[in-house]
C-alpha cells in the first residue's frame, strides 16, 4: 500500500518530534538546562513543520534553522534539535538545484559551528568534522536520490514512448492482416461475380455454384475481420469468436475456393508434415494467399501451382503461375505486388526466413517463401500429396 506524500512526511514529523520529545527528557542528565514550555514549542517548531518539507523545502528548511538557531542561543541542549535541520536539508538536495542545495548545507554547518562554541568551545575540533561531514552525507545522499528520480522520471517517459510504438507497430500488422483477408476474398469474389453474370441465363447451375463460393467467401472474410478486430479488444490471441488464426490446414480449402474462381491450382505437399509453430504457419498461409490473390487479380486465365516442402530446420512454399492467358504481357512485380509484396518480406523478415518474387525464366510469376523451424521436429520422410 502506497501512502499519499503528505501523510508520509507527516509520520515522519512525527517520529522525529518524538526521538527530540525523548532526547529533550535527558537534558538534564547530559548537564543541560531542563527543557521549559519554550523550549518544546521550539522542538515542535523545529520537527512539525517537516510537514510540509516536499512542497516548500526552501522555506521549511530556513524555518527550522532559524528556530534551532534560537533554540541554541536560549542555552538549551543543541542535539535535541538537530534532527530536523539535518533532515531538511536533505530534502532541498534531493529536490533543488545544486546550488540551492549547497548554501542550505553550508547554513546547517553554521549552526552547527555556532552550537560547538555556544556549548564547549574545547571540543571544537571534533564539532567543526561534524558541521563538514554531516552536511556533505546529506547533500551527496540528496544528490543521489534526486538524479534517482530524474532517471526514473526518463525512464517512465521512454517506456510510455516504445508502448506508444509498440502501438503503431501493431497497428500496422493489423493493417496488414486486413489488407491480405480483404484482398484475397475481394479478388474471389470479383472473379465469381462477373462468372455468374456471365453464365446467369445460360447456366444456371454454374451461376448458383458461383454464388455459393461468393457467400462462402463473403462469410470467411467476415469472420476473419471479427477475428482480428476481436485481437484490437482483448489480449488473447484467439479472436472474439475463439476461432484459431489460419494455418497449413487451411490451405486445401483456400485452394479450392481459388480453384472455383477459375484459376487452376494445384497443391504439392512434400516431406513428412509435422507441427510448426502458429506463427510460421500463418506466416506460410498469408504469403500463399497473396500470391494467389495477385494471380487472380492480374493473371487471368493463368494456371497456378502451390508446392509445400518439410525440410529438416525448415519449410519452403512457392506459388507460380503460367503466366496470363492470351499471350497478355506479364505484370511487373511492383505492378503485381505494391503492398502485398511489401508484406511477404516484412512476414519472412519477421520469422528469419528469406523470400524471393519475381518473374520467371519460363514465363508466369513465382514466389518462394523458406522458414527455418526446429530442427528436433523434422522427422525425414518422402511422402507426396497432390
Amino acid at each position: 500500500m502506497r501512502l499519499h506524500p503528505l501523510a508520509a512526511d507527516g509520520l515522519i514529523a512525527a517520529a522525529l518530534t518524538t526521538v527530540a520529545v525523548l532526547l529533550g527528557t535527558e537534558a538534564v542528565a547530559q548537564g543541560w538546562p531542563a527543557l521549559d514550555p519554550l523550549a518544546w514549542t521550539l522542538v515542535a517548531l523545529l520537527t512539525l513543520p517537516l510537514v510540509l518539507r516536499t512542497r516548500a523545502p526552501v522555506t521549511v528548511c530556513l524555518a527550522v534553522h532559524a528556530c534551532w538557531a534560537l533554540y541554541v542561543t536560549l542555552g538549551y541542549w543543541p542535539v535535541v534539535g538537530s534532527f530536523g535541520p539535518m533532515l531538511a536539508v536533505y530534502t532541498v538536495a534531493s529536490l533543488r538545484p545544486d546550488r540551492t542545495a549547497a548554501a542550505c548545507a553550508a547554513l546547517l554547518a553554521g549552526v552547527w559551528i555556532y552550537a560547538g562554541l555556544r556549548s564547549d568551545a574545547g571540543a571544537m575540533a571534533s564539532v567543526a568534522g561534524q558541521a563538514v561531514g554531516f552536511p556533505l552525507v546529506l547533500w551527496r545522499f540528496g544528490y543521489v536520490a534526486r538524479r534517482t528520480g530524474e532517471l526514473t522520471l526518463r525512464l517512465r517517459a521512454e517506456q510510455a514512448d516504445r508502448a506508444r510504438r509498440e502501438v503503431a507497430e501493431e497497428r500496422v500488422r493489423i493493417a496488414r492482416e486486413l489488407h491480405d483477408v480483404v484482398a484475397h476474398h475481394i479478388a474471389v469474389i470479383n472473379v465469381q461475380a462477373g462468372l455468374a453474370r456471365f453464365v446467369f441465363h445460360s447456366d444456371a447451375r454454374t451461376a448458383r455454384d458461383a454464388l455459393d463460393t461468393i457467400e462462402g467467401a463473403s462469410g470467411e472474410a467476415l469472420a476473419e475481420l471479427r477475428r482480428m478486430l476481436g485481437l484490437l479488444r482483448a489480449d488473447g490471441v484467439q479472436g472474439a469468436d475463439g476461432a484459431p488464426a489460419p494455418g497449413l490446414g487451411q490451405l486445401d480449402e483456400m485452394v479450392s475456393r481459388v480453384r472455383t474462381g477459375g484459376v487452376g491450382v494445384r497443391l504439392r505437399v512434400t516431406g513428412t508434415p509435422r507441427s510448426l509453430p502458429p506463427g510460421v504457419q500463418l506466416c506460410v498461409y498469408r504469403v500463399v494467399q497473396e500470391a494467389l490473390t495477385n494471380v487472380l487479380k492480374h493473371a487471368p486465365g493463368a494456371d497456378a501451382a502451390v508446392e509445400l516442402a518439410y525440410r529438416a530446420g525448415e519449410v519452403t512454399v512457392s506459388v507460380t503461375d503460367d503466366g496470363p492467358a492470351g499471350g497478355l504481357v506479364p505484370d511487373t512485380p511492383a505492378e503485381r505486388g505494391g503492398h502485398g509484396l511489401i508484406g511477404m518480406r516484412e512476414r519472412a523478415k519477421l520469422y528469419g526466413g528469406t523470400i524471393a518474387v519475381g518473374p520467371r525464366s519460363e514465363g508466369g510469376f513465382g514466389v518462394r517463401l523458406t522458414l527455418p523451424t526446429p530442427v528436433q521436429a523434422a522427422r525425414r520422410g518422402g511422402t507426396v500429396r497432390e
